[in-house]
């Protein structure tokens, strides 16, 4: 399918690997300029230079980064039409052993840093006119995952954001939604399948598989074009059936 965001300009946050950097991949094959924004220097770079797009290494939580992110962005291309909020996830924990530092810190990297870019962003997305704004969360907003207290607990909060930003930005078509992720075979999973998962692991996803990053970012890109103009104030869930919440 040809999306046509050709001309188009999107931000792609935590895209040096992943989900983020396969949300790279797939806007930049629909021929859109692409930013990747990602802490790790050399993945960035190289994957940027593969792609042709423009690489700017900072981290989510430091709003001098996030300035100098939507500068380059100016500079280089005049406009920003799609932001692509995406980072990783904070540690594995039980509630019980949840801290308040903890809870600090998941704050400021999954919710803060997608205010605080996505006001950066605002003024520019709303002259594109066509502006599109995508937040990649987790399953964990539909249904608590076990031993992930705080991405239980914060990532709610991005979408009651999102789904409250829709409806204020609607009338300047400005589209806002959120991907949720179930299993996707990336490094974060890995860690909790080191040797690969086992029968069992997979019984509970419908397809018996773990998605790959690329189903997450084609998603994605659908939301950054025109065809996606009536979707807003959603939460797709892209997780082979794993979650069995009815909304």
């Amino acid at each position: 399918m040809t999306l046509a965001l050709d001309g188009r300009t999107a931000i792609v946050c935590g895209a040096s690997a992943g989900i983020g950097l396969a949300i790279a991949e797939a806007l930049a094959e629909q021929d859109a300029n692409v930013v990747m924004f990602a802490r790790r220097r050399e993945p960035l770079e190289r994957h940027a230079q593969r792609l042709n797009a423009l690489a700017v290494r900072g981290d989510l939580t430091n709003r001098a980064d996030l300035d100098r992110l939507v500068e380059r962005t100016l500079a280089a291309f005049g406009g920003i039409d799609v932001l692509v909020n995406n980072g990783g996830g904070p540690p594995r924990k039980p509630a019980l052993e949840v801290g308040d530092e903890d809870v600090e810190l998941a704050v400021e990297l999954l919710l803060l840093s997608a205010v605080r870019l996505t006001a950066l962003c605002l003024p520019h997305l709303r002259a594109s006119g066509r502006g599109r704004i995508v937040n990649i969360t987790s399953s964990s907003v539909r249904e608590p995952i076990a031993n992930l207290a705080l991405s239980n607990a914060v990532r709610p909060g991005v979408v009651g954001w999102a789904k409250t930003l829709a409806r204020e930005l609607g009338p300047d078509g400005v589209t806002v939604n959120s991907i949720a992720p179930g299993r996707i075979d990336t490094e974060r999973i890995r860690e909790v399948y080191p040797d690969g998962p086992g029968e069992a692991d997979l019984r509970d996803i419908p397809l018996r598989r773990l998605g790959d990053a690329r189903e997450v970012a084609d998603v994605v890109a659908f939301l950054a074009s025109d065809r996606a103009s009536y979707v807003t104030g959603t939460v797709i869930p892209v997780d082979g059936g794993l979650t069995r919440g009815l909304l």
